[in-house]
Parts: C-alpha cells; structure tokens; sequence
C-alpha cells in the first residue's frame, strides 16, 4: 500500500539527527515538524523568518500570526527566533541549513529537481525553492511516485522548467526511499506491500533494484 502523507513525514523524520538545522519546504515536507523523535533537538527553519518551528498547533493554540512558508499556523519551541526572510535567505544561502526537505513535481537520474513551474497552470511560484537547492548539500525530496494518471514522476530527463541542476540525492516517494548516484535511482527500502515490479513500473529513469529491498516499518498507528 502507498505510504500516507503523514507516513512519508515519519520516515523522512527518521533523517533527523541531534543538533541539525533543517529547512522545511510547502507541503508534505511540513508535516515533519509533527514527528520529530523525542528527545532530540533539532531546529526547523521557515524561509519567512522563524528558526526554532514547533508542531502543528492544537485548535486552543492557534496564533494567526505566527505562520510558516506555506502561510499554515505553527507553533514554536523553547529558544526560537523570529527574524526578516533576507536574514533567512542569509542562512540559506550561507550553507547554514544541515537538511532541507522539499516536495517536488519531477526528479530525474541527473539529480535534476522541477517543483515550481506547470506551463498552462497557475502555481504559486518559485518561492525560495531557487536557493534552497543551491545553498544546501543535504536534501531529501518527497513526491508521489507517478501522477494520477499514471505517469512517472522520476524520470531520464525533467519535462518541466528547473528549480535546480544536478543537486538531488535522495527522493522519498509514497512507494520507495531512492537514492540518485551515477545516473541512476538505486531502491534502497520499498513501501510496506508494495512490490519491486510495482516500483519498477513506475519509475521511467534508470533503477537499480539491488537483491534485497526491505520494507519501510512503521509503528501500528503510523
């Protein structure tokens, strides 16, 4: 079965680690900020100015003003800091964010990532996604595999306009964990009931499918 936007999230927060700084891009990448391991410190980076994001809030702490990139509610931790977006994008583009998270429409075997532009259609724009992929070494896209169509999202070439070139490794699908190396995706863990021959299908760029892929284990309530 496809993984939830939610278990997407729990397995990128598996990523964290203690002391990291971490940008988290519009959409499922927000939903990090939820499952964030216990006892581990870690601050969320907003590119409109907050470092130190919380969890969503609870219905009884909702603030309207404190938001995050997306424009959704937040809430902040203990030692947070509220600051202009250019001294954000200073952070950003210092190489001072340890892991970015970022959606994305299509990836490809290049580490090529399209996440702004759908010609024809009307969407929101390149936001900091630009320099997001430029100012960090540590990335991790998350997407559905293959559109509603059908249609492959990781691909020999992107289609569409480019956020950036040659900058992604790493891609978290609601099928697979992939990672990007030598033109090629490599299958590194599968979704829980999702078939090698299912992932195969979907996938138009060169996979790698090494002999053993184990399955992504998640908690009963995942």
């Amino acid at each position: 079965m496809a993984l939830s936007r939610e278990q997407i999230a729990m397995r990128v927060a598996r990523e964290l680690q203690d002391g990291f700084y971490v940008n988290l891009g519009i959409g499922i990448p927000t939903l990090v900020a939820n499952y964030v391991p216990k006892g581990m410190q870690v601050m969320l980076q907003s590119e409109n100015g907050l470092l130190g994001m919380g969890p969503f809030p609870t219905e009884d702490e909702i603030d309207a003003d404190l938001i995050n990139a997306g424009k959704q509610t937040v809430t902040t931790i203990p030692g947070a800091s509220i600051f202009s977006s250019a001294e954000s994008f200073a952070m950003i583009r210092g190489g001072h964010v340890d892991l970015t998270v970022l959606g994305a429409f299509e990836v490809d075997v290049a580490g090529n990532i399209a996440s702004w532009m759908i010609p024809g259609k009307l969407i929101k724009g390149m936001g900091g996604a630009m320099d997001l992929v430029a100012g960090a070494d540590n990335i991790i896209v998350t997407m559905t595999h293959a559109s509603k169509n059908g249609e492959s999202k990781l691909l020999t070439r992107c289609s569409l306009p480019l956020t950036g070139a040659g900058c992604i490794k790493r891609v978290l699908t609601d099928l697979a964990y992939l990672e990007i190396d030598n033109g090629a995706f490599i299958l590194k863990e599968r979704a829980p009931g999702v078939s090698v021959e299912e992932i195969v299908s979907k996938t138009e760029g060169k996979l790698i499918v090494p002999d053993h892929v184990p399955e992504m284990q998640f908690d009963e309530e995942a």
